[in-house]
């Protein structure tokens, strides 16, 4: 593990290294929650809105706000043909700039192990929503190797490369989820487990992907050349052992949600 922190401000580069597998398991996550059409929405984390996205396509909210700390992000977000009725705001998730009871709906998508504070980040959630909505999220199984990359950090590790780790990785398993939301006073708690796939043309698709991310790209990029040649070809190995071909990964995250009690 590393103090260094994980930063976010390539919205097109984050887009292609997790936007993608945001809005694969997205889907199956609005699936599973069923909002009803007409809802006030809040996207906590929202980042460069590939979930923000899925919110639009699929749920028609009557109105919807996204919340970032990375403005970067943002501007990335705000630029999106979809996106252009939405409100993004700078803000801190551990402290949402909102009214009580402000919306019907706030969602976490892949998000809650990267708060400080997460018990801090579901009370204001359960705070914002009125009493009978819903507060809602989903994140990588991170201890339990549902990270997409798992592999890229893996072989990272083998050659005594650390990468940089969110400082609450403990918060997207089942039993500390479940936690989080009784503490903040949430009823009809249901969690499950959602499964993913993703196919890269070829290797050279899958690094050039990942090398646009956040976690594994600044690894690779504090390695001098011949490094990051060995590191390559290490990974193409390990992913590719027949040499060529699409590769195909897998990535479980959990999922949970709650129900803000009434007066």
């Amino acid at each position: 593990m590393t103090s260094e922190p994980i930063r976010f401000t390539d919205g097109a580069g984050y887009d292609r290294f997790m936007g993608v597998w945001s809005r694969l398991a997205g889907q199956e996550f609005l699936g599973w929650i069923a909002p009803q059409p007409g809802l006030r929405w809040l996207d906590v984390g929202c980042g460069n809105g590939a979930f923000t996205q899925l919110i639009v396509e699929q749920s028609a909210p009557i109105s919807l706000v996204g919340i970032d700390p990375s403005e970067a992000q943002l501007a990335f977000a705000r630029q999106h043909p979809l996106l252009t009725s939405v409100e993004f705001v700078n803000a801190d998730a551990m402290a949402l700039p909102f009214q009580d009871a402000a919306f019907d709906l706030a969602v976490m998508p892949l998000v809650i192990f990267f708060v400080p504070q997460p018990a801090q980040g579901v009370a204001e959630m359960a705070r914002v929503v009125a009493p009978g909505g819903t507060v809602a999220a989903y994140a990588w199984d991170m201890e339990g190797g549902g990270f997409p990359y798992r592999d890229v950090t893996e072989a990272l590790s083998s050659v005594g490369r650390a990468t940089p780790m969110p400082p609450s990785p403990e918060a997207s398993r089942f039993e500390v989820l479940r936690d989080l939301w009784i503490t903040a006073g949430l009823r009809d708690i249901q969690t499950r487990a959602i499964a993913v796939e993703r196919t890269f043309g070829d290797f050279d698709d899958f690094w050039n992907t990942f090398l646009g991310g956040p976690s594994a790209g600044q690894a690779l990029t504090a390695m001098n050349e011949e490094e990051r040649s060995g590191f390559r070809d290490l990974l193409r190995a390990r992913l590719q052992p027949a040499g060529s071909g699409p590769i195909t990964l897998s990535a479980r995250a959990h999922a949970i949600r709650g129900t803000v009690p009434g007066p």
